[in-house]
């Protein structure tokens, strides 16, 4: 979704042809957004990846963390700098979209993928860009505005992960509910006690109220209306009330919360990301603070 958006809102008529027909199709994957480094972390505009011009081409060099599903597509975005980062901090910043079939089978030793093993079921890894050669029509947009289309994209990301933290909210209460119906102890089923009833409520609670969040900010989106501020707060309530449902449900399920074979604790591991990824929670918060409350910067 959040890839899709550059090319769909900024790309060229020409990528647009050329790609959008063999996405909508199937036989074309672009999943990958190659933005992050370890250095800059959430502050992009310190990313050091370069992409020097070389007539009619681009050589892309540097390094990227957390790129997923890199090798399960066939596209990928690339944010590189094509001048050094000055007084303003976005300038030179570029959105490539790259064509890994070509890069794979003309020039593979430009590209090194190193996979990332985490806890949570999530196809991420570490990408290297050693002296990677791309056309110049691979550049989204019009040049030194990369960085204002990463943004458009995030705005999706956050609505997308909202969505997925939702869904995973509804699991942990529809699950807990569940099980609080069936398991008796002490000669009646355990949802009988508030102690475990009120947590299960109050989560489900917090996921419906983070549900019209996401559909605001959805709407906005579609109606291509500005919603930085209701996706990043859709992102931050859906995480917060989905950790809430699944710590909910890990209580009500006891000891058999970390059981595989009832898949709470694999759920319980994979909800934790979304407070962290791909935005922190307390990131989220400065954004609010500054841009929609009007309270000054820290940072």
């Amino acid at each position: 979704m959040y890839t899709m958006g550059a090319l769909l809102r900024h790309g060229s008529d020409a990528q647009k042809q050329e790609y959008l027909p063999q996405i909508a199709a199937g036989k074309l994957r672009l999943q990958a957004f190659s933005i992050t480094e370890d250095k800059a972390g959430s502050d992009t505009t310190s990313i050091e990846t370069a992409a020097v011009r070389d007539g009619d081409d681009f050589i892309i060099t540097g390094h990227k963390s957390w790129t997923s599903r890199i090798e399960e597509s066939d596209l990928a975005l690339v944010l590189a700098r094509t001048t050094p980062k000055n007084g303003n901090k976005t300038h030179g910043l570029k959105l490539f979209l790259v064509d890994l079939r070509q890069v794979r089978a003309e020039q593979p030793d430009t590209l090194k993928v190193v996979k990332v093993r985490t806890m949570f079921n999530y196809a991420t890894n570490q990408v290297h860009y050693q002296g990677m050669r791309v056309p110049a029509s691979a550049v989204i947009g019009q040049v030194g505005k990369g960085f204002r289309y990463v943004l458009d994209g995030w705005n999706a990301e956050r609505i997308l992960l909202a969505s997925e933290a939702v869904g995973d909210g509804y699991w942990f209460t529809d699950r807990a509910v569940a099980y609080a119906n069936s398991r008796e102890v002490f000669g009646r089923q355990i949802g009988a006690n508030q102690g475990v009833a009120f947590p299960i409520t109050d989560a489900y609670m917090k996921v419906r109220a983070a549900d019209m969040m996401r559909y605001e900010a959805a709407r906005l989106f579609d109606a291509g209306e500005p919603c930085g501020a209701e996706a990043n707060m859709a992102k931050h309530l859906a995480s917060e009330a989905s950790w809430a449902a699944a710590n909910a449900c890990l209580d009500t399920h006891g000891g058999y919360g970390f059981v595989d074979e009832y898949d709470v604790e694999r759920k319980f591991r994979e909800t934790r990301m979304f407070q962290v990824a791909p935005v922190n929670n307390n990131m989220i918060k400065n954004f609010v603070a500054t841009k929609v409350l009007g309270l000054p910067r820290t940072y």
